[in-house]
């Protein structure tokens, strides 16, 4: 099965924040969507940092002549 991009993803947080606001499901639904939202908020949040820790090397590397180096995911 392929990997959702990042877009996709986010919709499907949108998505899932809709149904649990409508009030529409039981009990038991609306908890297994906000689990499964909660898990895909801190997928996101944390490919959203590792993307701006790039962004600041690659800004920081730019500033000092562009020179470029491999990025490391922590």
């Amino acid at each position: 099965m392929k990997e959702k991009n990042f877009e996709d993803r986010l919709k499907e947080l949108e998505e899932i924040s809709g149904r649990i606001k409508s009030g529409e499901l039981p009990l038991d639904e609306t908890v297994a969507n906000f689990e499964k939202g909660m898990k895909l908020a801190g997928e996101l949040e944390k490919e959203i940092t590792s993307i701006e820790r790039k962004v600041e090397i690659l800004l920081s590397t730019s500033a000092e002549g562009a020179q470029f180096s491999d990025f490391q995911e922590e």
